[in-house]
């Protein structure tokens, strides 16, 4: 039976959202918390851009340095050949070409450049050059999908398989599906085009993660295997992106879900962390309510829901908040406390990275992670975590790549 696999898209779709950011070792400590996870893969940036292309390369020489365990690093072009030529050079092996399908788009953003006909042609040669250039899986992207002609996408997604990629990416762009809708749309281009299927759902009409699972669904009752694209928290483009964490709630607990397989060895007590890392790299707080990680997810007050609770805590919780990470405290330290940063020394680096069981060989080798120190607290503008002070201290030079850019 075809199984769920997910793909993380918070260094992209996340990443580009208005007003908020992430700092590229940011980035990098997402990739290795999702990796930790165990997610399938992240979509972890623009490998054409310039100012990427030194995160990506880095990232790329950490995977292989086995840091990220298993996760597959992807990066995201246009379906447009000079973009996939940009990101050649970066040594990125996994790719996804992204082109609009709806008329909406083609009539109102392309503005005569493009009609279908020459939508297809270019997501063609896209996907052929990129196969060309040595790239090993490769992701067709049809944005706005939800609100294109039916049987022009299965044109479209006919024509990227006959072509070699990988995978058909169904987008709906503005959260303009509904659960019973994208269920038979997926299902049908999942039985006419045989093609493994991606579900990119926005959050615009809240049912981002609803409608994740539901195409999923879709795609493996129409024999393909569903790739569902989620971001940490929530956070993407407008309302938000499906929530990695409670899409895999949703598969694991739901009514009706436990037949469809994750292909994805999770470890959900890592979710607690990296939702908190997340929430502080964004400057986006967690909502109370947010599924298993808010701090209300387990709380009870009324005396109905508090009886209930303290008899059997299924009563009221359909999981163990143990599962998630939820029992491991975050302790802030009391009393006399010594950081390390921008402004920092010696003593007080030796002092923080000692508590961490970290040493250094030599006073030179102290003094070159103590500059990387002060340049990534500059670079983030953020304390440095326990995990990023332990990955500049074990890879320096991937450090100094991710801090590295030329204008």
């Amino acid at each position: 039976m075809p199984k769920v696999f997910f793909i993380d898209v918070t260094n992209r779709d996340g990443a580009q959202t208005a007003r908020i950011g992430l700092a590229k070792l940011q980035k990098t400590m997402i990739n290795m918390y999702l990796g930790e996870m165990g997610v399938y893969q992240s979509e972890f940036g623009f490998p054409f851009s310039k100012h990427e292309q030194n995160y990506v390369r880095a990232n790329l020489e950490l995977k292989e340095k086995g840091v990220m365990g298993s996760i597959i690093l992807q990066g995201w072009c246009r379906a447009v050949i000079s973009d996939v030529a940009e990101s050649l050079p970066t040594g990125v092996k996994d790719l996804n070409l992204s082109i609009s399908t709806s008329d909406q788009m083609i009539i109102n953003k392309f503005k005569g450049k493009l009609d279908r006909k020459t939508v297809i042609q270019q997501m063609l040669d896209s996907v052929k050059f990129a196969r060309d250039g040595g790239i090993k899986t490769i992701g067709v992207n049809a944005e706005d999908a939800s609100r294109t002609d039916m049987n022009y996408l299965l044109e479209f997604g006919q024509a990227a398989k006959e072509a070699g990629a990988d995978r058909l990416r169904y987008c709906d762009t503005l959260g303009y599906d509904t659960p019973w809708g994208i269920y038979q749309r997926i299902k049908t281009l999942a039985q006419e085009v045989k093609l493994p299927l991606e579900l990119h759902c926005h959050n615009d009409l809240g049912m981002a993660v609803a409608n994740s699972i539901a195409g999923a669904k879709g795609a493996i009752d129409g024999g393909v295997d569903a790739y569902i694209n989620v971001t940490v928290n929530g956070i993407g483009e407008r309302a938000g992106n499906a929530d990695l964490l409670s899409c895999v709630l949703a598969l694991k607990f739901g009514r009706g879900m436990q037949e469809y397989e994750i292909a994805d060895r999770l470890n959900l007590r890592v979710a607690t962390k990296i939702a908190g890392y997340a929430a502080a790299a964004f400057g986006v707080p967690i909502p109370i309510t947010q599924p298993g990680v808010g701090a209300n997810a387990f709380a009870h007050e009324s005396g109905i829901h508090a009886d209930g609770a303290l008899k059997d805590h299924h009563n009221y919780e359909l999981f163990d908040f143990e599962l998630i990470g939820r029992d491991q405290e975050t302790r802030i330290p009391g009393g006399r406390v010594i950081t390390t940063g921008e402004y920092g020394g010696v003593a007080g680096l030796k002092h923080v990275y000692e508590k961490l069981g970290v040493s250094f060989p030599s006073d030179s080798a102290c003094q070159r992670i103590l500059e990387l120190v002060q340049y990534a607290n500059m670079h983030t503008q953020l304390p440095l975590t326990d995990d990023e002070l332990r990955l500049i201290a074990n890879h320096p030079e991937q450090v100094k790549k991710i801090l590295t850019t030329t204008p």
